[in-house]
């Protein structure tokens, strides 16, 4: 017999006590993985502030340091093919936190260096560690949340990364202008919010449900994902991405994209600064139409894949297709916007709300076409792609300047890139 007025634990209680800490987890998994690469930026995008002092005090070339450059790039794309597979295999919250601790060793073996040699081979091994970071997140937060809600936290991950530049941009100029201190210092100090950042994601969140007794997202598309993974080679995992064909339509459109994006980053400072920006009488501060840029960014990427939740039903694709096309609109406009004017920091601000916004439905359909299992996998080939894009593309936007002498033709080629981005995505209906 049971005392009147005694709680009963039944099946119902124990439902819902496993609601609860499922609901718990996953949003701290979303904000823990977030948290982290909220700084993960600052361990890579650091460097052309430090090439003035490299150059005073090496007498290192441009042409040498935009090879160390271009070695971070190429390191990043090869290791993002690489530990995208590798955050199937480890789980993401491992690959992450160690990535985060190698960079920033790496950034510290870069602030000592000596040399060209030195600076290359440490700056190259930190782009290799840190392709352990965006992939094998990515992997970690499909296991917590189901396709319903993927474009949300897509939409909110990939805006980290967005903000996570802005810091980049800022820290340097606090540790030369504020700090007073040199360029070594650069590689010293921004990297201690990444390793913190690491550390309380590693603490607080947990690789997936199953590690706590509790189901995977009910709506996604197998309920025996983890068995069929179980065992799985790496050679089977990329066999599985590499011969669906939605890869390579995914692929091309986002490889215009990440060119078109790179094209801003690289190319619109030596458009609206120029070698004189310092005496030339403008408006507007031009720190501000450079800062613009990232801002527009990573507010954008906060938002299109959760639009394709709510507007389009969880399809990216169209969602894409908006972005992109009004990015190239917008970008036609912008060469006709005199320097230095409040329009230019506007229509900057939106050619990066655009360009970049549609990354975050990119990322969400990594999960979407291939299941959580081949997340990590599908992504890490997805990102090597479009790097190595946005690499191919910049020596010729630089060339198709120096052939013209009009560094305005940066907009035509933007909109060009976007429109093809547009274009391609009409492939994935997904």
């Amino acid at each position: 017999m049971v005392e009147t007025g005694q709680a009963v634990a039944g099946p119902f209680t124990a439902s819902a006590d496993s609601e609860a800490l499922y609901r718990r987890y996953k949003w701290t998994a979303l904000l823990g993985v977030s948290f982290c690469y909220l700084f993960y930026y600052t361990g890579r995008q650091t460097f052309g502030f430090a090439i003035p002092g490299i150059q005073k005090e090496l007498g290192l070339s441009k042409e040498m340091l935009g090879w160390v450059s271009a070695a971070m790039l190429w390191a990043y794309a090869v290791g993002q093919s690489i530990n995208g597979n590798l955050g199937d295999k480890f789980g993401g919250r491992t690959m992450m936190f160690t990535g985060a601790v190698l960079s920033f060793a790496a950034n510290w073996a870069t602030s000592f260096g000596t040399g060209f040699v030195s600076i290359l081979l440490a700056w190259g091994l930190n782009g290799y560690f840190q392709s352990m970071g965006f992939a094998p997140g990515s992997r970690l937060l499909s296991n917590w949340w189901g396709h319903k809600n993927r474009g949300f936290v897509y939409s909110f991950y990939v805006g980290m990364s967005g903000f996570s530049s802005v810091l980049a941009y800022f820290l340097p100029i606090v540790i030369l202008g504020s700090f007073g201190l040199d360029w070594r210092w650069i590689f010293r100090l921004s990297v201690v919010l990444m390793l913190f950042g690491a550390i309380v994601m590693f603490v607080t969140v947990r690789e997936k449900p199953e590690d706590l007794g509790l189901s995977h997202p009910a709506d996604d598309r197998s309920a025996d994902e983890e068995a069929e993974s179980a065992g799985e080679s790496s050679a089977a995992r990329y066999h599985s991405v590499l011969s669906n064909w939605r890869l390579y339509a995914t692929g091309l459109s986002i490889g215009f994209q990440n060119a078109a994006r790179y094209a801003l980053l690289v190319w619109i400072p030596v458009h609206f600064l120029g070698p004189n920006w310092k005496s030339a009488s403008a408006a507007i501060d031009p720190v501000w139409i450079t800062v613009a840029l990232p801002i527009g960014m990573a507010l954008g990427a906060s938002t299109n894949s959760w639009m394709s939740d709510v507007v389009f039903g969880a399809r990216r694709y169209p969602a894409i297709i908006s972005y992109m096309i009004l990015a190239a609109v917008i970008a036609i406009a912008m060469g006709f916007v005199p320097h230095g004017s409040l329009l230019g920091i506007f229509g900057l601000f939106l050619c990066g709300f655009f360009v970049f916004g549609p990354a975050s439905s990119f990322w969400a359909l990594c999960p979407d076409i291939f299941g959580r299992r081949l997340s990590g996998t599908a992504t890490g080939v997805l990102n090597f792609i479009s790097y190595a894009c946005a690499g191919l593309g910049e020596p010729l936007i630089g060339r198709f300047m120096d052939h013209t002498g009009d560094t305005s033709v940066i907009f035509p080629v933007v909109a060009a890139l976007c429109i093809g981005s547009a274009f391609s995505a009409l492939l994935i209906r997904r």
